[in-house]
């Protein structure tokens, strides 16, 4: 575990109780503890009364995310937008139309074989990019997704899900398409499907031709992992 997270977890504190009548410290600065949530169910509900940050103040639900509890790639985006505060649910936009495709190009199930979520659980004003208090404010939850889902392959969807998990590793362009190895997980940059709706061209060496690639290798590390 990186020192990031045992500064936001201070594993030296006592667990909360995750009963949801204990609630979760409303300052960012405090910590939440590892293994603070039984199961996803208490982290959800948590999620949609927190107030660490600025954002609760205006949503309609928390995202927390969708898919397989159990699945071996997770899916990690920037943050919820319109359609997903309306439904509670990350990626159900005209983004998560076109990530749905591209997981099904090589029989990727949405419901068996991922699981979907983003860095922050609660929509940004206008869509912005989350600031780093509200990123701070949330990475305690990525956190507890990933030691509940306890994912083998972690996929990062555009530079704020890189840089709110695992930190800053250059620009995307740079990075895409490669495994990098976090905490004992094989993570990949990859191209936000926001991005490859605003750069619709499939010709060889464009963002498309460029997630078509990725999304192979996916697939092939994914069929070695179910090997072993």
């Amino acid at each position: 575990m990186s020192s990031d997270q045992l500064n936001l977890f201070n594993l030296d504190e006592p667990s909360l109780s995750p009963g949801i009548n204990d609630l979760i410290p409303t300052d960012v600065k405090i910590p939440i503890p590892a293994g603070t949530y039984p199961s996803m169910v208490e982290l959800a509900q948590h999620c949609n009364q927190c107030h660490r940050c600025g954002l609760g103040d205006s949503r309609t639900h928390a995202v927390v995310g969708r898919g397989n509890l159990n699945a071996k790639i997770m899916i990690v985006g920037e943050a919820p937008g319109q359609n997903e505060d309306e439904t509670g649910l990350p990626f159900v936009g005209r983004s998560g139309q076109l990530l749905d495709k591209i997981l099904e190009s090589v029989r990727l199930d949405t419901e068996k074989d991922v699981y979907i979520c983003n860095i922050i659980k609660c929509r940004p004003p206008n869509n912005r990019v989350p600031s780093a208090k509200e990123t701070a404010a949330c990475k305690p939850y990525i956190f507890e997704q990933i030691r509940l889902v306890n994912p083998k392959i972690i996929l990062l969807t555009g530079a704020t899900a890189v840089k709110g998990l695992i930190g800053d590793k250059g620009s995307m362009t740079s990075i895409r398409g490669q495994w990098i190895e976090w905490e004992g997980r094989l993570c990949m940059p990859i191209f936000h499907p926001s991005y490859l709706l605003r750069n619709p061209s499939r010709e060889r060496g464009a963002p498309k031709w460029q997630m078509w690639q990725d999304i192979q290798a996916v697939r092939a590390k994914y069929d070695e992992i179910r090997l072993e």
